[in-house]
């Protein structure tokens, strides 16, 4: 069996100052409250309002500095060239969200193919991110995943067709110009009441434009029931159609929303009964993914152990550590002990990296902050890395 380790912290936080541990440990330590953290992803949104500099001061030194990259794209550099060092590639994100209106989405647009533009002159910038609820109105997906062929005249149906013909020319144009600049573009899931939309245009980007190599990716949430099946039905369309399928896999980061709006709606879930179902589903995605190696450009995106070492074991036995159509990736500021020990080895890796200003990044925020203090043990096991490995310096 390859010779690897997740618990190797010299490898994991090599990185890393003594001071910039410390600022971690007392983040994920103040993390291990929930009482704290929901108090605080209640109030910081409303500081941050507030535009009070002391506030904004205080969360550009812990909380964003932990899980961000910068301000702005240039302020990303330091970051991306620290990455690099250790052989951890990024992907970036612009992490804007919420803002509606077709002038905003216009302005999404042309800052997600600056992003395409930037990545292009970093030889460490594989990939970018992107929403397509940055691109189109929220209750327009909605219409769209309730009834997928719009008819028009009736009701205002015209007008939304006309509005959705725009969105697809936001996304062909970012396709487009990822494409022009050999850069990956990963379209992220979202609630699943409008996801079947972002998968159908998802679909139609990636017979464009992943004829030769993936440029375009999905994204499948395996917490979802029905993703697995989804996944195997996407590879057998884009056989038939002739393009590599381009997936992000990812257990999922809806899952209080989504049962909760089932319950609300009285429909079935569509989230897995337990964990060991989204565990089971992940792993055997990631087994079907890998086995297509040669039609399927994968990119796991996973904190999970087990699933990290499924993957490489893999990887190790097929001599393919360096293929073109795999890759892994974690959060920037999360699992630092996944990351940085399967770079050591030689893998195709990176950290997911945000970006933008703090009032804008909030919401992706208060999602880590959450996610670290309700996933189970993960803001225990960071603290207890963190820990280790500044007992070892001494």
């Amino acid at each position: 069996m390859p010779n690897i380790s997740f618990d190797n912290t010299q490898i994991a936080f090599a990185y890393k100052s003594n001071k910039q541990l410390k600022k971690a440990k007392f983040l994920f330590s103040l993390m291990g409250y929930p009482f704290f953290v929901s108090i605080g992803t209640r109030i910081t949104p409303l500081l941050v309002k507030g535009k009070l500099p002391f506030v904004n001061n205080l969360i550009r030194n812990t909380i964003f500095k932990q899980f961000v990259g910068g301000e702005t794209l240039e302020a990303t550099k330091n970051v991306v060239e620290s990455l690099g060092n250790y052989g951890v590639q990024v992907i970036l994100d612009y992490g804007v969200e919420g803002k509606e209106g077709e002038e905003n989405f216009d302005k999404a647009t042309e800052t997600f193919i600056e992003v395409i533009k930037y990545a292009a002159t970093q030889k460490n910038i594989p990939f970018i991110s992107i929403k397509v609820t940055g691109l189109a109105r929220f209750e327009l997906l909605e219409t769209l995943n309730e009834a997928p062929r719009l008819r028009s005249g009736i009701h205002d149906h015209e007008s939304e067709l006309a509005e959705w013909e725009r969105v697809k020319d936001r996304m062909f144009a970012i396709c487009a110009a990822a494409a022009e600049n050999n850069i990956g573009v990963l379209v992220d899931a979202e609630e699943s009441w409008i996801q079947d939309p972002i998968d159908r245009l998802t679909m139609e980007m990636m017979a464009e434009f992943n004829k030769e190599k993936a440029i375009v990716y999905n994204t499948a949430q395996l917490y979802r029931h029905d993703r697995l099946e989804f996944l195997k039905l996407s590879h057998k369309i884009s056989q038939q159609q002739q393009f590599i399928l381009g997936v992000k896999l990812v257990r999922g980061a809806y899952m209080e929303k989504e049962r909760a709006r089932a319950s609300q709606k009285n429909y079935p879930s569509p989230i897995q009964h337990n964990k060991a179902a989204t565990d089971n589903d992940f792993n055997e995605a990631v087994s079907f993914c890998l086995n297509n190696v040669e039609t399927i450009a994968t990119i796991i995106a996973s904190h999970n152990e087990e699933s990290n070492l499924l993957a490489y074991d893999f990887l190790h036995l097929k001599n393919i550590r360096q293929h073109p159509n795999v890759h892994l990736s974690q959060l920037y500021g999360m699992s630092d002990n996944i990351t940085f020990n399967l770079a050591k080895e030689g893998c195709s890796v990176s950290k997911y990296l945000p970006f933008g200003p703090i009032g804008d990044v909030i919401p992706y925020l208060m999602r880590r902050a959450q996610e670290n203090s309700s996933v189970s043990g993960q803001t225990g096991r960071e603290l207890s890395l963190v820990k280790r490995e500044l007992k070892r310096r001494g």
